[in-house]
């Protein structure tokens, strides 16, 4: 099968990564949005769970990872419910890890074991212990190929980077012993930057917030009167929209009438509606400078200051004002 990915190009694929590509569990996050709520309230905003998957499985292949680390990399996202991190917010997790919580499970009772085992791999060796895969996932604040692929692809995707900055980037990345660095300060610099776009104008825009409060409050109100189920939430995004729709409930639908793209709100920390913070999202990847590695916000006062105003402001949280709804 022939791949044509925005961020990394035109690839054949075949054998064990085809044959996972066209399971089931993967082809469902072509219907889950990675910005949970943000495609209601801005259908612009609508990268998908499969493209980032996909991506990042294209990035690891790029960087040099074995195949066993590109299916890890296509594979790490599908526990992804509806919605995807909406549901943290459901179920009020502040580590926003319920796909990883349930992650196994999802494996477990689809058919990719028998895929693997077909091609002569062992599912939980090859999947449930994703710090053997070091291109794939680093602790914050260092670069990995799942951060480095959504960042670029929703910047991208939502207008504030070009694909030639995206591929100078990449051209300027390095690995060693199994991990991915910037090349340099500049490299550093200029993901920073971008990285921050991601976090702070998109995650925390208060459109943004507004749709995932309000998404939020419709499924704990379906939960709650039996209108859709836990195992429900392993649909898509449509799927569990149209459950939730034609429902009968009043404070569903009531709720559900809320989240549109013409709302109208904005920040205002002493007559807002409602408060809401996210998850801390720091970077501060290392660089080989002077012949040792060090953070790059030791030896760039731009990234040092990018990374204090995104600790300040992921401590204040979002203050919403809704004008009108």
């Amino acid at each position: 099968m022939e791949i044509n990915d925005v961020l990394y190009g035109r690839h054949q694929l075949d054998g064990v990564l085809e044959e996972l590509i066209k399971s089931a569990p993967v082809q469902r996050l072509k219907g889950v949005y990675q910005g949970g709520a943000s495609f209601l309230v801005n259908p612009k905003w609508n990268v998908t769970r499969y493209e980032h998957s996909i991506g990042v499985m294209l990035l690891i292949k790029r960087l040099g990872g074995t195949i066993e680390e590109q299916i890890s990399g296509l594979l790490h996202d599908v526990s992804h419910t509806a919605f995807s991190h909406v549901i943290d917010f459901v179920f009020e997790n502040e580590a926003e890890d319920y796909h990883e919580n349930i992650f196994q499970q999802v494996i477990d009772q689809s058919e990719i074991p028998e895929i693997l085992k077909q091609h002569g791999y062992d599912a939980d060796d090859l999947l449930l212990n994703d710090t053997r895969w070091t291109l794939l996932e680093q602790p914050a604040p260092e670069l990995c190929a799942d951060r480095i692929d959504y960042t670029l692809r929703d910047m991208y995707q939502y207008g504030q980077i070009t694909l030639r900055e995206a591929e100078i980037f990449l051209d300027h990345l390095v690995v060693r012993n199994g991990r991915v660095f910037p090349d340099g300060i500049e490299t550093a610099e200029w993901f920073v930057r971008v990285y921050y776009k991601e976090v702070i104008d998109f995650f925390m825009n208060p459109v943004n917030v507004y749709g995932y409060e309000y998404l939020a409050q419709t499924l704990k109100a379906a939960l709650k009167h039996n209108v859709i189920a836990a195992e429900d939430l392993l649909k898509t995004d449509q799927e569990v929209l149209g459950i939730l729709h034609s429902s009968e409930n009043d404070e569903v639908l009531r709720l559900l009438e809320k989240i549109h793209p013409h709302i109208l709100v904005k920040e205002d920390d002493i007559h807002y509606d409602f408060h809401r913070k996210t998850k801390m999202r720091l970077i501060d990847p290392s660089i080989f400078f002077h012949n040792e590695w060090i953070t790059s916000s030791s030896v760039s006062e731009h990234i040092r200051k990018m990374g204090e105003a995104a600790y300040r402001k992921a401590k204040k949280g979002v203050y919403v004002k809704v004008i009108e709804n």
